[in-house]
């Protein structure tokens, strides 16, 4: 696996003020990690993410199953290894009032799950404050959480936080975790716009 995944903290930015989705990932020494450009005018979500800005080496890519579905599932291919890492699929109705994400093993065994941290916050962000209140997810993989997913509070970017530091175990493939917040910067940022 890239040495780009081995980390347990990553910053991510995406820019706002583009046309496409430009999302940064940070190492914990601040260093660039990762870097994703989604293409546009494309019917299926295909986002890569690569080594560096170059986009010389592309070690990632997350496609979405489907043209247009509710409750989409995306596969994450490792780009080196044609791999396949993992899915995230979206849980439709129930991401009206609260963001909820299955998370399925390559084999689309469902192993975990990824949801918006309070039901009453998150009808505060959806019906009041909007972007004033600031997500947060948690990943677990069965009984154990692996992952927390927290939006920083920026009126002028959005950032969020990317922690796999209780997943001592290494239970969850980081591959997997970075497409999740990738995908929770892209397509649950659409909701914000």
């Amino acid at each position: 696996m890239h040495s780009a995944f081995q980390y347990n903290q990553y910053l991510l930015k995406r820019q706002v003020l583009a046309l496409t989705g430009t999302i940064r990932l940070y190492d914990p020494n601040g260093q660039l990690a990762l870097y994703s450009r989604q293409k546009m005018f494309r019917l299926k979500e295909d986002i890569r993410v690569f080594s560096d800005e170059s986009q010389a080496q592309e070690l990632l890519y997350i496609q979405a199953r489907q043209i247009i579905d509710f409750a989409a599932a995306y596969d994450i291919y490792d780009s080196l290894t044609q791999e396949k890492a993992g899915v995230l699929r979206r849980k439709g109705l129930r991401s009206l009032l609260r963001d909820e994400w299955e998370v399925l093993d390559a084999d689309d065994r469902l192993i975990g799950r990824l949801f918006e941290d309070d039901p009453t916050r998150a009808l505060l962000r959806r019906f009041l404050l909007g972007n004033l209140l600031p997500q947060n997810y948690d990943l677990w993989l069965g009984e154990n959480r692996v992952a927390d997913l927290k939006q920083r509070f920026n009126l002028f970017r959005y950032e969020m936080d990317l922690d796999f530091g209780m997943d001592t175990q290494r239970l969850l493939d980081r591959r997997v975790g970075i497409a999740a917040g990738v995908l929770l910067a892209i397509i649950e940022g659409k909701q914000d716009s």
